[in-house]
């Protein structure tokens, strides 16, 4: 994957640290700055509009998950959240809040890249979940889907979705019909089975649904089956380039 246009910006006021992953992500080719305040840090993002976010929530003048929430105000930006932090609870509200990933200190910076380059090659469509490879756009009634550019319409009006809520629609509208529990869909979100962070998968399609303007108690998209999951219930048609 080609990294050489990739802007990353770092929000941490751990100074030490900002200046190890701007030496240490500069090898991979990744342009890196730093801000170690959320307000300059938020400045930056409006200003330059990298391509992906490093948060910690431990910051001064506010927290992380305060942060989040300005940022996904104005911004669907890939952020990946870092925090001493390492709870469940923590990692449960940041995804919640529209992060896409969540690395606890102290951590491997190999492993920094690596989530770095995933959730980056999920936001560039090869996240391996089309199971129609040349597929280009997904319909189902009022929904239109492109899976090249990773856009989402409502009755012909773009939809701003996070990451997470992007890949659970899409693997739900490839899969229509059948019955997918919150380990699959996680599983394939992430390549891994994170149970603890289950919850992550009700409220982001919580979310979703709202978007989509569907009533889970006539769900006309997304319907619930009690203890087992999710399925897409309306038919899709499959377009190709």
């Amino acid at each position: 994957m080609s990294t050489s246009s990739k802007q990353i910006l770092i929000i941490d006021d751990d100074q030490k640290l900002c200046a190890l992953l701007q030496e240490y992500l500069g090898r991979f080719d990744y342009q890196v700055d730093a801000r170690y305040l959320p307000s300059t840090g938020l400045q930056h993002l409006e200003q330059q509009r990298p391509d992906l976010v490093i948060l910690d929530v431990m910051l001064p003048e506010m927290d992380g998950f305060e942060v989040l929430k300005q940022i996904r105000r104005s911004s669907q930006v890939p952020v990946i959240m870092l925090t001493a932090r390492g709870e469940v609870t923590d990692k449960v509200v940041g995804l919640e809040l529209g992060a896409d990933d969540y690395l606890p200190k102290p951590f491997e910076p190999r492993e920094l890249v690596a989530r770095i380059q995933t959730v980056l090659r999920r936001l560039n469509g090869g996240n391996g979940n089309t199971n129609d490879e040349s597929a280009t756009c997904l319909t189902s009634d009022d929904l239109e889907l492109d899976l090249l550019r990773r856009n989402l319409k409502v009755n012909g009006e773009a939809v701003e979705l996070t990451t997470m809520e992007y890949e659970l629609l899409a693997i739900l509208m490839q899969q229509p019909g059948q019955l997918l529990s919150r380990n699959d869909l996680m599983e394939q979100i992430r390549g891994i089975d994170w149970d603890a962070l289950n919850r992550s998968i009700d409220m982001s399609i919580s979310r979703l649904r709202q978007k989509l303007g569907d009533d889970p108690k006539s769900a006309r998209y997304i319907k619930t089956v009690r203890a087992k999951g999710y399925q897409f219930i309306a038919p899709v048609q499959v377009h190709h380039a």
